[in-house]
């Protein structure tokens, strides 16, 4: 049974040491912005360190003794609630992190990468304009003599609305 077994990874340790070893990697990268560690770390990391800047982001007393309560260092949960108060992260909904890889090293041959903290503001992509619906198609008329007269009728129509923009420019 799993009774009070934390989710997440083990990172091949027992949970102590995988407690300790998350707390010592959060505090690197706080201090530093980026670290180099391996892959799997990294990614342990990341769900460790977001809902710490989470909380930054949200500055309370409560939620600065949680981020205490994870960390152990008040000068450094300091910094980093100052940090999100300048508008740091305002804009962002989460990712905080961003895992670029390395290639493996070289003497056990590990995925390494490199973690930070992102502190660019997020490009917000403008929508795409809807494109406009074209004409409901005309209906097929049966006699073959009037279909090429409302063509080239629509073929005139179109040349018009074309040369009025030209000449209104």
């Amino acid at each position: 049974m799993r009774h009070n077994k934390k989710k997440g990874l083990k990172l091949g340790t027992d949970a102590a040491h995988t407690r300790a070893m998350k707390k010592s990697l959060a505090k690197a990268l706080i201090e530093n912005d980026r670290i180099k560690t391996t892959e799997t770390r990294a990614k342990a990391l990341r769900s460790y360190v977001e809902p710490i800047i989470t909380w930054a982001k949200k500055g309370d007393l409560h939620s600065r003794r949680l981020a205490i309560a994870k960390l152990g260092d008040k000068n450094l949960v300091a910094e980093l609630f100052d940090k999100a108060a300048q508008g740091m992260w305002a804009d962002r909904n989460g990712g905080y992190t961003r895992i670029m890889k390395l290639g493996p090293r070289k003497g056990d041959n590990a995925p390494m990468v490199i973690i930070e903290i992102v502190t660019e503001p997020v490009v917000k992509k403008a929508p795409k304009a809807a494109p406009a619906k074209k004409a409901a198609a005309p209906k097929k008329v049966e006699k073959a003599e009037e279909a090429p007269a409302e063509e080239s009728v629509e073929a005139a129509e179109t040349v018009e609305a074309a040369s009025e923009e030209q000449a209104a420019e």
